[in-house]
């Protein structure tokens, strides 16, 4: 059974973490956030749930305007073939999420560690860090340090990447 929205929320509250949590309609897309969220502080961040052709499994957490070359993205991952999204089924399955509600607190319910999370170092410079509370429907706020200390008691270890760096040697 998947964790609610309540329960990672009171997950967070007994690591101490303090967040904020903003409801609204549900948004599926980073220009229907964009539009709604009014001015709400920030890094805005997007979550992609990647698998190779041998099923490694990947969620790259990322500032919501930085493009991403899925090509380069596989080779700085050491995938193994092409990447591709993974399907809705097993993105329920593993992180207890639907399309449009990807987010690194998916990790709560990754309890046999499928998942490798991979974090964009340039994200991790923003406060507050912004991402759905495994709902599309709310947007909770988190410092950067404490989304690594929730990632770290999830049991999983990030890969931190300088996205940055990587775009340039790929030009």
């Amino acid at each position: 059974m998947s964790a609610t929205p309540e329960q990672l929320l009171a997950r967070l509250g007994a690591l101490g973490i303090e967040v904020t949590t903003h409801r609204h309609p549900p948004l599926f897309t980073v220009e229907e956030s964009k539009r709604l969220r009014g001015e709400l502080p920030g890094g805005h961040c997007k979550s992609l749930f990647l698998k190779d052709k041998k099923g490694t499994l990947w969620l790259l957490v990322a500032l919501e305007d930085r493009p991403i070359d899925i090509k380069s993205l596989r080779r700085m991952l050491g995938a193994k073939g092409s990447l591709s999204f993974g399907k809705p089924e097993l993105l329920l399955e593993v992180l207890g999420v639907t399309p449009g509600a990807v987010t690194p607190f998916g990790l709560i319910n990754d309890e046999d560690l499928q998942v490798t999370i991979v974090l964009d170092k340039a994200m991790l410079e923003r406060d507050p860090l912004n991402y759905h509370p495994l709902t599309n429907e709310a947007t909770t706020a988190i410092a950067a340090r404490d989304l690594l200390r929730f990632i770290d008691d999830c049991g999983h270890q990030p890969v931190i990447l300088d996205l940055d760096s990587e775009v340039a040697k790929a030009r």
